[in-house]
Parts: C-alpha cells; structure tokens; sequence
C-alpha cells in the first residue's frame, strides 16, 4: 500500500469523529522507526478510544498491517502503529505536557565552543 494512502485514511478517519488539531509530521529524516507521525486531539477519553478504534478500522480496511495498538485501557493517550505511519490520539492536556511536534520538529541543537580557562 502507498504511504500517501496509509496518511490519507488516517486523517480521514481522525476527522470522521470530529479529531481537532490533526498535525502530520514526516519523520523519515529523523527517525527508522516510522515514516510519518500523525497527531490528533480528542475531547474525552472515550472520544480518544473511539478515534483509535476508527483508525486502526480503516486502516485495516485499506491493507494495511496494525503493529499494535497502546494505551486504550486509560484512554489519555493511544497509538496506532501501522509501520511506516504511528497515529496518536491524545487528550489536549496530555498533548500540551509531551508537546510531540516540538520534539519531533526542533532543530539540532548547536555545539557550544570549548571554553579555555584564562
């Protein structure tokens, strides 16, 4: 299956039950784990459950292989592995804490200049 569809149907699912804020980060440069990183806020636990759920559906509908799923017992916070693409759905507080988009987007920090002792 194409990466662009696997990224596609994530996010049509997301938006399906009413995902807000979807981010789509493409990680290739940075990371082996994944190619693409989709980010989404739900407004409840049940509606993070229900997002996921829907995602792991659709994906599973278009050919893609589910790795795993994590975190449905607590419903704060649940990934979808699909292989190249990891879905997240998280709760707005908990996506404020880990602030993933930042993580995953900052710019390498510059190597400091040795300093000598006078």
């Amino acid at each position: 299956m194409r990466h662009d569809k696997i990224t596609k149907t994530a996010v049509s699912a997301l938006e399906d039950i009413k995902a807000r804020d979807i981010t789509v980060l493409d990680v290739r440069k940075l990371t082996s784990i994944a190619d693409t990183l989709v980010i989404a806020s739900a407004d409840s636990a049940r509606q993070v459950k229900a997002l996921a759920h829907h995602v792991r559906d659709k994906l599973k509908e278009a050919g893609a292989d589910i790795v795993g799923v994590e975190g449905e017992e607590g419903g704060e916070w649940v990934l979808v592995d699909a292989g190249d693409i990891i879905v997240h759905v998280m709760q707005p507080a908990v996506r404020t804490y880990y602030n993933l988009e930042e993580l995953w987007t900052a710019r390498p920090a510059r190597r400091a200049k040795a300093v000598t002792a006078a």
